[in-house]
């Protein structure tokens, strides 16, 4: 092995937790109550829309819009009836998104071990450029990763077999030789191996740990 790609939302960063507190520290201020239900039927939303992105049928401004047309008449709250205000609107749930991006206690480690093990190192995200980028410097991961590749920048999304042979490329490694990690079964692990590539899931909820993944 020369080489190993992790995941980053819900892998190295804790994007259920970030987007959680976010939302229920929104919740409130569009005249709702926080509750489990809620949140549930958010999250629903967000791979619903951010799914329209990947797939070409909304511009990645276009799904936030579309989160908020489906989320705010939940709270009785109105849609803003421009696309300006909307955007303003959203902005306030990136703002407190960000106030609360973390990485995962065993993220750094991990990379740490693949550093350790004389790997080259990446990340492969389905996301937009600047916003996953960012995360990986907010949360100090940046400086040990030595590729960033996003479905934006390579123009198609995992599970296409290019992303993750594209990323491979980037690092100067052969699929053979390199392991992808990540907490989705289908995109991080039966994509990765379909295109040639060694891959192992990261089960979060039944406890599994990053640094316990590497060899």
């Amino acid at each position: 092995m020369k080489a190993v790609i992790f995941d980053l939302d819900n892998t190295l960063f804790d994007h259920t937790g970030s987007a959680d507190a976010a939302v229920r520290a929104w919740i409130p201020e569009l005249g709702g109550t926080p509750s489990d239900d809620l949140l549930a039927q958010w999250f629903e939303i967000e791979d619903r829309c951010f799914n329209r992105w990947l797939t070409g049928e909304l511009t990645h401004q276009g799904q936030r819009r579309a989160r908020l047309h489906h989320f705010l008449p939940l709270l009785g709250h109105p849609v803003p009836a421009t696309e300006l205000a909307q955007d303003d609107l959203f902005a306030r749930f990136l703002d407190l998104y960000r106030t609360n991006w973390s990485a995962f206690p065993d993220a750094r480690p991990a990379l740490e071990l693949a550093h350790s093990n004389g790997w080259r190192v990446a990340v492969l995200t389905n996301g937009s450029t600047p916003q996953q980028t960012a995360k990986l410097e907010t949360i100090g991961l940046a400086d040990l990763v030595h590729v960033v590749c996003t479905s934006e920048s390579l123009g198609l999304s995992k599970p296409h077999p290019q992303s993750y042979l594209q990323t491979c490329a980037a690092l100067g490694v052969d699929p053979a030789e390199t392991l992808m990690i990540g907490d989705n079964l289908d995109l991080d692990v039966l994509g990765a191996q379909a295109a040639g590539l060694s891959a192992t899931h990261l089960n979060r909820p039944a406890g599994d740990v990053l640094t316990d993944l590497l060899p």
